[in-house]
């Protein structure tokens, strides 16, 4: 009832597809990392949030898992009412409450990431997510899972993670390696990327976007700045 009673979502792709900047940018908010520990002691969600859409993020990303991230559905909430980006839950999703959850805390597209889903669950969440007016953000890493997303039906947004989950390293070549043998496919059908994980430089954007990424999505290297937004605008800057 609360879901319903709400105002449509954000267009979340719609935003990253008319994203100002190549590539788009989603800017996250997060505290800390399994891989890092606590990013930022100082950790402010909404002086973040607002710092990103004044530096230009074309949407954001906020994580809610307490466990791993440090992070909070409270956030996500207040972030919600900060700014009117698009924004994206940032959570370990394995039950379709968890979606709803989200929407009623103000998420216009969740993240739904294939290593943790069986093909079965992850059709059953991109039907609800839809029928929420919602975008879903689907994470591969490997070339099975990549397959696997792409023989789902209403997949319109696919995100690379370049990190191994394993052991935490980051090759930007997994969006590399993914993206070479199925180029084609993806122009044909619409589907956009997102490179997630590893981006630090103007220089990372470039190899990932000549790849194939129309967005990027990006955390640690801004949110560790002083002033995170800033570090949006001078990693594009030095790209020119």
């Amino acid at each position: 009832k609360q879901v319903s009673a709400m105002a449509p979502p954000l267009d979340f792709l719609g935003a990253l597809k008319a994203g100002k900047t190549r590539p788009a940018v989603i800017a996250e908010v997060k505290k800390a990392s399994p891989s890092r520990g606590v990013i930022r002691a100082d950790f402010d969600a909404v002086e973040i949030a607002k710092s990103y859409q004044r530096g230009g993020a074309t949407c954001l990303s906020v994580l809610t898992d307490r466990t791993f991230f440090q992070g909070s559905f409270e956030n996500l909430a207040a972030v919600r009412k900060a700014v009117d980006l698009p924004l994206l839950c940032k959570e370990f999703i394995i039950y379709a409450y968890q979606i709803y959850y989200a929407r009623a805390h103000g998420a216009d597209a969740v993240l739904l990431i294939a290593a943790i889903l069986e093909d079965t669950d992850l059709q059953y969440f991109l039907k609800i997510v839809h029928a929420l007016g919602m975008t879903a953000l689907i994470e591969v890493h490997t070339q099975e899972e990549f397959d696997r997303v792409l023989a789902l039906n209403g997949v319109k947004l696919i995100g690379i993670n370049n990190r191994n989950l394993a052991d935490f390293s980051v090759d930007l070549q997994t969006t590399q390696t993914l993206l070479a043998s199925r180029q084609q496919e993806l122009q044909e059908r619409g589907i956009l990327i997102v490179s997630e994980s590893g981006l630090h430089t103007a220089e990372d954007l470039k190899i990932v976007v000549e790849a194939g990424a129309s967005a990027v999505l990006i955390g640690e290297s801004l949110v560790k700045q002083d002033d995170p937004g800033q570090a949006i605008v001078d990693m594009f800057a030095s790209s020119t």
